[in-house]
């Protein structure tokens, strides 16, 4: 073993580097460094490690400027241009940015418009100004003039077609209404017209209602009876399905010689009371329109016997027959064979 490399547990050569200095590449092992100053001395100035600065300020005081740590600096490096609040180089942060040509070019042409425009509604004027923002062009007047065309000036054609028709399910008739019950039928017999009703395309598969009316009273309309075996036959229920509307209105001075028939009154006392006899004519209607369709003649109401239940006019004491039944379904039965 070499006497040049001591012991185990022994101290280094003391011409060696200290231990943690690394050696120069081209220098021969445990040279010192190029100061000549042994590794581990105190720095050249002289000063122990751990005393404070040359200036007498103690470590952590503020810098002699006044701005606080952290500050950025008030004036760029040397050789750099100054920038507004930030770094040397650096943009000011929320700096404003310059508007586009295109927004500024609007901005402006709107507030020329807008002046232009309160111009014209002070003085009358006739010439309006069309403002468009963006890039576009600037606005181009745009003269107001008469709507009438001039001599040069293609008009639109007239329509061929005339008019618009009226729907098959539009009402032609003032007076047209959508009934709710069968009752309100009987608004044919006062030229008006059922828009919910069937329309009429025939006598063979038609649906009917008949009404009457009274001399005493001409306005109401009372529905009249006839067999259900018949083809026309309608029910109430089903009155949409009608198409055909009978009424039967009476002929003013038809009433006959007053026929006496005696019956006893709710409270038991008998009184008497005049049963009349008249004429109707029967005509036919169609339930959707109100057209009128057909005749059905003339209708009588029989007063020759008096009926076992009357009803009458308690001051006048005076009750109307109604029309014959069997004389309706035989008009009936002529007309919607």
């Amino acid at each position: 073993m070499s006497d040049n490399h001591p012991p185990y547990g022994g101290y280094p050569d003391p011409n060696a580097g200290a231990w943690g200095n690394q050696p120069d590449p081209n220098a021969p092992y445990g040279a010192q460094p190029g100061s000549g100053a042994p590794y581990g001395a105190q720095p050249a100035s002289g000063a122990p490690y751990g005393a404070q600065p040359a200036s007498g300020a103690p470590y952590g005081t503020p810098p002699g400027s006044g701005a606080p740590y952290g500050a950025q600096p008030a004036a760029p490096y040397p050789g750099q241009p100054a920038a507004p609040g930030g770094y040397p180089g650096q943009p000011a942060p929320f700096a404003p940015v310059p508007p586009k040509r295109g927004m500024t070019k609007g901005l402006i042409v709107g507030l020329v418009a807008g002046a232009v425009t309160l111009t014209l509604l002070c003085c009358g004027g006739g010439l309006a100004y069309v403002a468009f923002g963006g890039d576009e062009d600037d606005p181009k007047p745009v003269a107001s003039g008469s709507a009438t065309p001039g001599p040069g000036t293609p008009t639109a054609a007239p329509s061929e077609s005339g008019p618009a028709s009226t729907g098959p399910d539009e009402p032609s008739n003032n007076d047209a209404l959508t009934a709710r019950y069968s009752s309100e039928m009987s608004a044919v017999c006062e030229g008006g017209a059922i828009l919910n009703a069937a329309a009429y395309t025939g006598p063979s598969s038609a649906k009917a209602f008949v009404f009457s009316n009274a001399p005493d009273r001409p306005t109401f309309w009372s529905q009249k009876s006839f067999s259900s075996d018949k083809s026309y036959y309608t029910k109430s229920a089903d009155f949409a399905t009608a198409s055909v509307i009978g009424c039967l209105k009476v002929v003013e001075g038809s009433e006959g010689t007053p026929k006496k028939c005696q019956y006893k009154n709710t409270d038991g006392k008998v009184v008497t009371v005049n049963y009349i006899s008249s004429r109707y004519t029967l005509t036919f209607h169609a339930a959707k329109t109100g057209e009128k369709i057909g005749d059905g003649g003339t209708v009588t109401a029989p007063a020759s016997r008096c009926p076992s239940f009357i009803s009458y006019n308690k001051v006048t004491l005076k009750s109307y027959a109604a029309p014959d039944s069997g004389t309706i379904e035989a008009a009936l039965d002529r007309f919607l064979k």
